[in-house]
């Protein structure tokens, strides 16, 4: 085995990664102790040399002072005065316990009796911290350290609060079916793979089997959203940073699959090794031409995500952003409407998405901190929207004082307010037509009436303005191209830099938000013979555009905004109340919004101990189950997450699994061979129509 090689900007004085920013170096200790990691596990001579060195730097950068808050935690960089970012301990423990559990000979005693202190420390740290379950990826590593640590320094009472925090944290996620922090393309990423190590390296088995069980329905939930045309990971997400928005450009091999773009790529190298379970793979093979994902995050604040899927594009709309976490490093990822779409064979796929955006900010006119590049274009608005198939309804506010540097308010001196709709690369947009005029110079400005068209790739897009409230004399609602990009703009201010006093809360003027909407529909372009039918198509369309007359605030008091679209007998609507942006009701003609753990043709969750699809059915307890059909294939699976064990029954048009008391497993049904894996299986399981091949159990 070869020494590995040391990266770019790898220095040997620091022995850690330096990295220049603004004309300033600075060391980061969570790249260096994945490094040290990496070293430790190739293990040759040289490499464990390097790492001795390395994991002595990282050490270097915890807080040990007594007295000191947040002592045991890391610095984010070492050149910071100051633990800030508390979640460094996480990441740093992430990588420090499994090196203690798996290769600790490979370390000199000296260095293995400092490690465990710094972990003995840092898990006092976690332990004190206690990171709410909103934060996903967090509290899963904050699970998996605890468990994996507490194991580590043989200390019951540590591993046992990882235990029961793992617990909690899925008590608290199946109240509503997926995480708060939502169908996030980077930190979905995280949150499998951290589970996986747990899974791997926990040695607590009714443990191992719930996290078996939660990875599975986080992975369902991931391979929903991924689009087979595009290979994009559908929205909408609670947060991405620039890059994930963005995606890579260039198709990925994966193993001995054909190359594919994007997400799609790591799904099937997800796949490849069993960061998901590999029956997930039929859920990509299965899938109809057109269809809807519903999940819910929050359901006690109605967050909820909405996805659709067609063979040329893929649309997700939130109900509203994340809104658990309000620090400058998390609060403004959220991207809340966004769509992918196939552009020519070699191209690759196209992105639209929307923002609210103050000042006429852009991509790096804000960063978290001077270390950090700026790797996000800032959501500084508040959302909330529908969605019913290809058509959707949008609607922005500002932030208000406290949440963020950026708003309209009695704090904040703006000179421009405005939701942008964004198509990336100008270049590859077609044609652009308003009403009956065909746009060929930029900016354009749009009536407020108007219906706006995009023809890009293999997809239109259409636009209507719903009410654009004007903050000050003559803001415009325009279409310009900014760096590369097209961009719908509307204003709801743009004047002199200003404070707004009617916009202050607690305030003796306000008197509601200033209202700020569109309706958006995307179609097939060979649904229509030219732009112009689909725009005169939308056009027609009825708009319900009405709000209750303004008064000064009063505690309680509410001030409605109704907005719908209507056409083919077909109609999507919600009610916010622009005195406390709160969103009171959504609909549309297929259903109430009834905010569903999973909803999808062939996939659906429930707590009411009774989940059905088709012609199967799974009887549990009352706890959040949920189950998987693809019945062409013959080929179901079921999910129960409960810790305490309960008769289950699955019926199927094939058979039946019947069990006297199951808790946290799946049962696989494949054409007749049944798999079972739990944490809990009471009696011999009775099986009709197929023969159990496998039983696996705590």
């Amino acid at each position: 085995m070869k020494p590995l090689e040391l990266p770019q900007g790898f220095n040997p004085e620091t022995n850690m990664i330096a990295r220049e920013v603004d004309g300033n170096q600075f060391h980061a200790p969570i790249p260096a102790v994945v490094l040290a990691y990496n070293l430790v596990e190739n293990g040759t001579p040289r490499d464990l040399e390097q790492a001795e060195k390395t994991l002595r730097a990282v050490l270097g950068c915890q807080e040990r002072r007594i007295g000191i808050p947040h002592r045991g935690n890391w610095l984010w960089e070492r050149e910071d005065g100051a633990v800030e970012d508390l979640n460094a301990v996480q990441f740093i423990l992430f990588n420090l316990i499994p090196i203690m559990i798996q290769w600790r000979d490979r370390l000199s005693p000296e260095l293995q009796e400092e490690l465990s202190d710094a972990i003995a420390l840092g898990l006092k740290e976690i332990a004190s911290i206690d990171v709410h379950p909103d934060y996903t990826n967090i509290v899963l590593k904050d699970i998996t350290n605890t468990c994996l640590g507490g194991e580590l320094l043989d200390d019951e009472a540590i591993a046992t609060r990882g235990y029961k925090k793992l617990i909690r944290w899925g008590r608290h996620t199946d109240k509503s079916g997926i995480p708060t922090e939502f169908n996030s393309p980077g930190y979905a990423r995280v949150a499998l793979r951290v589970l996986k190590r747990l899974i791997d390296l926990v040695d607590h088995q009714p443990t191992h089997h719930l996290a078996k069980v939660y990875a599975s329905r986080l992975g369902l939930s991931v391979v929903l959203h991924i689009s087979t045309t595009t290979g994009r990971w559908a929205g909408p997400y609670s947060r991405a940073y620039l890059g994930q928005v963005f995606g890579d450009p260039n198709p990925q091999g994966a193993g001995q699959h054909p190359p594919e773009h994007g997400e799609l790529a790591t799904v099937r190298e997800w796949l490849d090794d069993r960061t998901i379970p590999d029956w997930l793979s039929t859920v990509l093979e299965i899938r109809p031409s057109h269809f809807r994902v519903n999940e819910t995050a929050d359901a006690k604040n109605k967050i909820a995500i909405s996805t659709y899927h067609t063979p040329t594009f893929d649309l997700g709309v939130a109900s509203q952003e994340l809104t658990a976490q309000s620090n400058r490093f998390i609060a403004l990822q959220s991207n809340v409407c966004i769509a992918h779409y196939t552009r020519g064979e070699d191209e690759p796929p196209g992105l639209f998405f929307t923002r609210y955006l103050t000042d006429d900010h852009w991509v790096g006119d804000y960063r978290q901190t001077p270390s950090r590049s700026a790797s996000l274009l800032a959501e500084e608005g508040r959302f909330h929207g529908v969605l019913d198939g290809p058509r959707a309804i949008g609607v922005y506010a500002a932030r208000p004082a406290g949440q963020s540097e950026f708003g309209v308010d009695g704090w904040h001196r703006c000179s421009s307010a405005k939701a942008a709709l964004i198509w990336d690369r100008i270049d590859q947009i077609d044609e652009i037509h308003v009403n009956e005029q065909r746009v060929d110079t930029l900016p354009f400005d749009v009536p407020r009436d108007g219906t706006v068209v995009v023809a890009t790739g293999n997809v239109l897009f259409a636009v209507r303005p719903l009410t654009v409230e004007d903050l000050g004399i003559d803001a415009p609602i325009r279409l310009i191209e900014r760096h590369g990009n097209l961009v719908f703009e509307m204003y709801n201010y743009q004047g002199p830099e200003k404070t707004f006093w009617e916009q202050a809360l607690p305030g003796s003027f306000f008197q509601g938000l200033p209202q700020c909407g569109f309706y958006l529909e995307m179609a097939d372009r060979e649904e229509h013979p030219d732009p112009y039918t689909f725009c005169a198509r939308v056009a027609s369309g009825k708009i319900t555009d009405k709000c209750d007359a303004r008064f000064t605030y009063s505690e309680g008091d509410e001030r409605i905004w109704k907005v719908a679209y209507s056409r083919d007998e077909l109609e999507v609507g919600m009610e916010v109340d622009l005195m406390k942006w709160k969103l009171k009701r959504r609909w549309n003609d297929r259903e109430k919004d009834s905010f569903p753990m999973l909803q999808s043709p062939f996939a659906r969750s429930t707590r009411t101990g009774f989940v059905e699809i088709g012609p199967a059915a799974l009887e549990c307890g009352k706890q959040a189950a949920w189950l998987f059909a693809a019945r062409k294939k013959r080929y179901w699976v079921a999910g129960y997450h409960g810790t305490s064990p309960k008769p289950l029954r699955l019926e199927l048009p094939d058979g039946e699994v019947k069990i006297k008391a199951f808790a946290a497993g799946t049962i696989i049904w494949d054409d007749g061979k049944v798999s079972i894996e739990a944490a809990h299986v009471k009696g011999k399981p009775q099986i009709k129509g197929g023969e159990l091949i496998s039983l696996v159990t705590g």
